[in-house]
């Protein structure tokens, strides 16, 4: 048993680490290889048991794990991007959810021909679209800021609410309550209210008490996140043992009070937390759907199928445009969030345990409940997930297709490269803290940002820009390094770049840590003076297109250093001596390069050379 248990753990973790690695370098959705790992081991090749090999222990640690996973869904709701998104969230989680209901139940009355208790039950568990499949597609997408806040806002407050619909009205048909009778008025719904109001209570309080803590030292920089994990997992159990589906809604209010009341060191504490939600998602996934049965997936027939169908096509597309009628939301976004709506784990926990306790309570239609939302669950992740890009694409709802540049700092020289790129039509923005250094680069067309990248508004301005790379120019190397130290764990640390900070400070050991600065642009004398002075000297970017005559060319002509290639809809390539492997031009690509002027001879003499790779 012991042995059965740690491989299929094993299997579990590898398989969910092999699909996240796959969907990234293919870029392709995670969610969708997580589901098809978890039918090839569950399902199709016996492998994995959960429920059986785990037994009671099962249903418990997959609660655990999902009220973690929509902690830390709280924890990306800032109310300054409710505020940008204006109505539309009210809506779609205030009024689309219930319209969402009804045609729900409607549709798995009539076209799949389940009873009415057990299609209001459909209808509840399918209103749930859920933030594990929606933030990690939303983090691989460029979707613009007010558009993923639709879709973040209604996944996260949508999860538990629909959970509690759904509870709500599996007790009543446990208890054989008539909706319509008065003991539903005078006692579900006032236990169902009282038990809301103790879990919002229950998720303000610890906030604020570990805000206290933060602020006055009082709490070690080791334990903040198992102790915010911890009193997530106590939150949640204390209220879930109140009201089956309260105890999400605590830790979603105890994550969302945690991020904007700031205390100080949330920024690492939420990347430490993303990379434990990345790890527990990809194991919920494959767990839940190796469980699933053969007899199950049995079951799975033609009005099942067109229920699935009506779902995607009508109850979805028509609660949305009639929720959202008088809202300021385009017609781009309204077709756009009336399609995209994966169902995810919340959804497929939910409909198990329900139509396991409404079988046993001798309701005849209860067993297709699981088959008719697995099937809500499949089609809606593949269809969904391959196609939130490509229709956002062709909405015109995405920041940007190419991949983008940031350059920090408006120098002169590095003005220049800004232009070059632009005329080139290769998204770039210049970011510096004064108006009058940005003013030669606004001044030729390019993009700017007035900014400070090391503050809170900083980050929210860049996040509403494409940003893939960046290089940060300044004079400053210290300040170059804070800057690609704070956006390496966003952007990637093989992403950031900066001009040396001259050639001493590169020692791995004695000299800066690699931790705290980017890659080093081109070679370890190109530092902010040796570029400041070409260009002084006339030297110019330019760009050219790569063909067979000129990839021989590359890094080898005189009077001339090649910066970096721009692959059109792959990335850009940037020289640096840290680089473990060259990437070399092909045939196509475009090389950015600073060139000499034809007219004059500008090589430096040996001591200039010398000053200019110390300088800095």
């Amino acid at each position: 048993m012991a042995y059965d248990v740690l491989f299929g753990l094993v299997l579990t973790f590898g398989a969910g680490m092999l699909a996240q690695w796959v969907a990234w370098r293919l870029r392709l959705p995670a969610i969708v290889l997580l589901f098809a790992m978890g039918l090839l081991f569950g399902p199709v090749l016996g492998w994995l048991h959960p429920s059986e090999t785990l037994g009671h222990a099962f249903r418990p640690l997959v609660s655990m794990l999902v009220a973690l996973i929509v902690f830390e869904g709280g924890m990306v709701l800032d109310i300054r991007q409710l505020r940008e998104a204006g109505q539309g969230v009210a809506r779609l989680t205030m009024v689309a959810l219930p319209i969402n209901w009804l045609l729900g139940s409607l549709a798995a009355h009539y076209v799949a021909r389940l009873e009415w208790g057990t299609s209001f039950l459909f209808g509840a568990i399918i209103v749930v679209t859920g933030p594990t499949v929606i933030l990690p597609l939303l983090r691989s997408s460029k979707l613009r800021p007010r558009v993923a806040a639709f879709l973040r806002w209604e996944a996260i407050v949508n999860d538990p609410l629909g959970a509690i619909l759904a509870a709500v009205v599996m007790q009543a048909m446990l208890l054989h309550v008539d909706l319509h009778k008065q003991f539903f008025f005078a006692h579900t719904l006032p236990d169902m209210m009282v038990a809301g109001a103790v879990s919002i209570a229950a998720g303000i309080l610890p906030a604020y008490l570990l805000r206290y803590l933060f602020t006055r030292d009082l709490m070690p920089e080791l334990l903040k996140v198992p102790v915010m994990v911890t009193l997530a997992l106590i939150i949640f159990a204390a209220c879930t043992m109140e009201m089956e589906g309260a105890g999400l809604i605590a830790v979603t209010v105890f994550g969302m009070m945690l991020t904007n009341l700031h205390p100080p060191g949330m920024n690492e504490l939420k990347r430490t937390k993303e990379s434990l939600v990345t790890l527990m998602v990809s194991v919920l996934f494959i767990l839940l759907t190796a469980d699933l049965h053969r007899a199950a997936l049995a079951r799975l027939s033609v009005p099942i199928l067109l229920l699935t169908l009506v779902v995607l096509f009508v109850v979805r597309p028509v609660g949305i445009f009639l929720s959202t009628l008088g809202t300021t939301m385009s017609w781009q976004e309204r077709l756009f969030v009336g399609w995209i709506a994966p169902r995810g784990i919340v959804a497929a926990a939910v409909a198990g345990a329900a139509g396991i306790k409404l079988s046993e309570a001798g309701y005849a239609s209860a067993d297709l409940v699981m088959p008719a939302v697995f099937a809500v669950i499949a089609v809606t992740m593949i269809c969904h997930g391959f196609s939130l890009g490509p229709l956002a694409r062709k909405l015109h709802l995405t920041l940007s297709n190419e991949p983008a540049l940031v350059i920090l700092g408006g120098s002169a020289w590095s003005s220049d490269l800004a232009v070059c790129l632009n005329e080139e039509k290769v998204p770039v923005l210049v970011v510096d803290t004064t108006a009058q250094d940005l003013m030669t680069a606004a001044r030729r067309g390019v993009p700017v940002l007035k900014t400070e990248l090391l503050s809170a508004a900083g980050q929210e301005a860049l996040e509403e820009r494409p940003a893939d790379y960046l290089i940060a120019t300044t004079g400053d190397a210290i300040y170059n390094g804070m800057v690609c130290g704070h956006l390496a764990p966003h952007m990637g640390r093989e992403r950031v770049y900066q001009v040396s900070p001259g050639v001493a400070r590169l020692d791995l050991y004695r000299g800066l840590s690699r931790d705290a600065r980017g890659k080093v642009l081109g070679e370890p004398g190109w530092n902010y003076t040796f570029f400041d002075t070409l260009f002084s000297r006339g030297w110019r970017f330019f760009s050219s297109t790569v063909t067979e005559a000129t990839i021989e060319s590359f890094e080898k002509e005189e009077n001339r250093i090649d910066i970096m290639i721009i692959r059109r809809g792959t990335g850009i390539f940037i020289r640096s001596a840290e680089d473990r492997a060259r990437t070399m031009p092909v045939v196509g690509d475009l090389v950015i390069s600073m060139k000499a002027p034809e007219t004059r001879d500008v090589e430096l003499d040996p001591k200039e050379d010398t000053e200019m790779r110390e300088g800095n």
